[in-house]
């Protein structure tokens, strides 16, 4: 059995609200969510799920509500972000650097895991492109290398805005196998999605934004 994380608790989400402009993007958010639960955030085009995971993430502040984790308000609970790893429609690569370069910075910028890049590289099919700069690879290896930080980090919270954007098949099956494992040992997940995904066997919440 794998090592379980050792940041794991309860998130609570108390009527947020979120506005662009004079729009009401969502109002009265309310849900709950343990360690080794999945949210599937659902919703159309414009009804305001990658703003939601924007602020859950600290990149913005909520209009109004409350987030917090073990009852502790995240405002004032620096863990809280530092376990958090996000993968939003933008990679958040550098193009400037190779692709292991952009990995091992990855590592840095949290609590890096135990798997080594070379390992990871090799996992993710991206092991004979260790040293292209990162701008010259096709969308879907930029896509892999930006699911990488996931496995380059020990975080236990993940936050994937449409995840599987550009993959192929292969590497959505191995993505979805690594969303699996990081239930298991006890992570927390939220995501959306317009692909199929399989979480077969894990507990999956789904909550609409859409009115």
């Amino acid at each position: 059995m794998e090592k379980q994380y050792s940041f794991t608790g309860n998130l609570k989400v108390k009527n947020l609200a979120c506005w662009r402009n004079d729009r009401v993007l969502f109002e009265d958010l309310t849900l709950t969510l343990s360690s080794g639960n999945v949210l599937f955030l659902e919703g159309e085009n414009g009804s305001g799920k990658t703003s939601f995971l924007r602020i859950l993430c600290g990149f913005r502040l909520a209009d109004e509500g409350e987030i917090s984790w073990d009852n502790e308000s995240v405002s004032s609970f620096p863990e809280y972000f530092q376990n958090i790893s996000f993968v939003g429609h933008k990679n958040g690569i550098k193009d400037e650097l190779t692709v292991e370069e952009n990995l091992n910075l990855m590592r840095s910028m949290a609590t890096a895991s135990d798997i080594k890049t070379e390992d990871v590289l090799k996992q993710i099919g991206l092991f004979k492109q260790a040293d292209v700069l990162s701008r010259l690879l096709s969308a879907g290896q930029k896509r892999k290398l930006a699911l990488a930080r996931l496995m380059m980090t020990n975080n236990s919270f993940w936050v994937l805005d449409e995840p599987f954007t550009s993959l192929d098949k292969a590497s959505v099956v191995f993505f979805e196998t690594l969303i699996k494992q990081h239930i298991a040992k006890g992570g927390m997940l939220i995501l959306t999605s317009h692909h199929d995904i399989d979480l077969s066997g894990l507990p999956v919440n789904h909550f609409s934004l859409s009115k």
